[in-house]
């Protein structure tokens, strides 16, 4: 139970960062979706998703990689392997950002700027930038600095927050009052470009910042270390990028895929702004994701059924908090619609579709373990690219006839269709006692409260509907209590 105490005591520091930034960019979706039209935050939705697998390339496993050989008995010094992977990513990194700019008319083109290739400029230096970063924050990570990983975190997201609102909100007001103070630097025609320049100047700020990571130790680059990194890692590259384009791909290939060619960047635009209301989940999920990958690794140094027990711990208390989340999004998504505009609320159907699969994909990140501690990481690239198959296989089927909404459910098969492979190949190579049927029961129970909550209650007053839902939900943490035998006394205690 100490090690599920510590696990969630990180989850919650980590997740300050993760939570609390990503809920402060969900504020910005209204200030975009009223500022701009649907074209150009269709642009802003497809550029951010094509980053989002760039990101995972130019990391290529590494990440986990580095969690896995600094905890290994092989290599006594988990400063070479650090130092190891910077140079190797940041080498990777800069070849990258040489070969995207020499080809930056046709990677504009694609990204559907190819008016404005500066946008796409400052993303692939800005890209190339944070996957370089990325290993500081594990370093961090690997350390236990949860706190300091959580500080420069959200001074990230503050100075980005803070320049979106400078050039989208103060700025076209100093060109009303006061044109003198601004029309030398601020152009109203960049448009969206001041979204990304946001973005690259809070990643080069955080890049400063980081700089004691990067010194107080020798830089050295231990080849044969490398080499059995990359074999390691590389089928986590294969993973990941298949599990970002599951999450991506049925954004870069709507505007393809859609019947109406005319309005496709403007039905991507609704898409993604009611894709962000699903973002709770994915900051629960990311917030655990960032306490999981030490906690796991630490504790495979333990021998017995301690270990296991705690990693079926895991799973069920990771099962249980993601319904009530779930539960909590769908009875009040009356008012969290309100951080969209109105004009987008045609595409609130797809919030609960994505959700659920949002939960399949932090179930299929708890099995992910066993493949991980055995070194079988071949199996987790097997299982992403079945998904990516699925996903891509169904977006095909279903957008040219229902639209986004194919999306939604292409990305809920894709999810519990992974899930399930890797459960039933964990049972037969790192079995663990998960308990199943409790948490079988737990979901068919949240299904319950759903219909009772959203369903049943569709017709009723919001102020008793929100009351009786508030009921409800505590209804659900009460019986989580008492079956668990969580002693009130000591919740939130370390």
């Amino acid at each position: 139970m100490a090690g599920i105490k510590s696990l969630a005591r990180d989850t919650a520091v980590y997740g300050l960062s993760s939570i609390v930034g990503r809920f402060l960019n969900w504020c910005l979706v209204p200030l975009y979706t009223i500022t701009f039209p649907q074209e150009q935050y269709g642009v802003v939705t497809l550029v951010y998703s094509v980053v989002a697998v760039a990101l995972l390339v130019l990391t290529y496993g590494m990440e986990t990689g580095f969690f896995r050989f600094a905890n290994h008995d092989r290599w006594k010094d988990p400063m070479e392997v650090y130092s190891t992977v910077l140079i190797s990513v940041g080498v990777s990194s800069t070849v990258f950002v040489a070969g995207a700019l020499c080809a930056l008319g046709p990677v504009s083109a694609w990204l559907q700027c190819a008016g404005h290739p500066s946008y796409a400029a400052m993303m692939i230096v800005c890209v190339a930038a944070d996957a370089f970063l990325g290993l500081p924050f594990c370093y961090l990570r690997y350390k236990g600095r949860a706190l300091r990983f959580a500080v420069l975190r959200l001074i990230n997201i503050g100075v980005n927050i803070g320049l979106n609102l400078f050039f989208i909100l103060l700025c076209p007001w100093l060109m009303r009052v006061a044109p003198a103070s601004v029309e030398w630097f601020y152009d109203p025609g960049f448009g969206i470009g001041y979204i990304f320049l946001s973005n690259l100047i809070a990643t080069l700020v955080n890049f400063v910042l980081m700089l004691p990571e990067l010194r107080g130790f020798r830089w050295r680059f231990n080849g044969k270390l490398w080499r059995e990194m990359i074999v390691y890692s590389a089928p986590l590259l294969v993973l990941g990028v298949a599990g970002v384009m599951n999450q991506t791909i049925d954004k870069i290939l709507f505007p393809v895929l859609v019947a109406d060619k005319a309005d496709a960047m403007a039905q991507l635009g609704v898409y993604g702004a009611n894709y962000k209301i699903a973002i709770v989940m994915v900051m629960f999920i990311q917030a655990f994701r960032f306490a999981y990958e030490p906690y796991i690794f630490a504790r495979s140094r333990e021998q017995g059924e301690a270990r296991t027990a705690a990693y079926s711990d895991a799973m069920k208390y990771f099962v249980l908090f993601a319904l009530m989340i779930f539960l909590g999004v769908m009875y009040y998504l009356d008012i969290l619609r309100y951080f969209i505009s109105p004009r987008y609320f045609s595409g609130l159907k797809v919030v609960p579709v994505v959700m659920l699969a949002e939960l399949c994909f932090g179930v299929f990140f708890n099995l992910s373990l066993w493949y991980k501690l055995t070194d079988r990481t071949m199996w987790g690239a097997w299982f992403s690219l079945l998904g990516l198959a699925v996903t891509v296989a169904l977006n095909a089927l279903l957008v040219p006839r229902i639209g986004y909404m194919g999306c939604a459910y292409a990305a809920l098969a894709s999810y519990g269709v992974m899930m399930l492979a890797s459960y039933f190949a964990g049972r037969h190579y790192y079995p663990i006692a998960y308990p199943t049927r409790r948490i079988l029961a737990y979901c068919a129970a949240a299904a319950v409260l759903y219909y009772v909550g959203v369903d049943c209650l569709a017709g009723v007053s919001h102020p008793v509907a929100f009351t009786l839902r508030a009921l409800l939900l505590a209804a659900y943490a009460g019986a989580v209590v008492r079956f668990e035998h969580i002693p009130l006394p000591h919740i939130g205690k370390r």
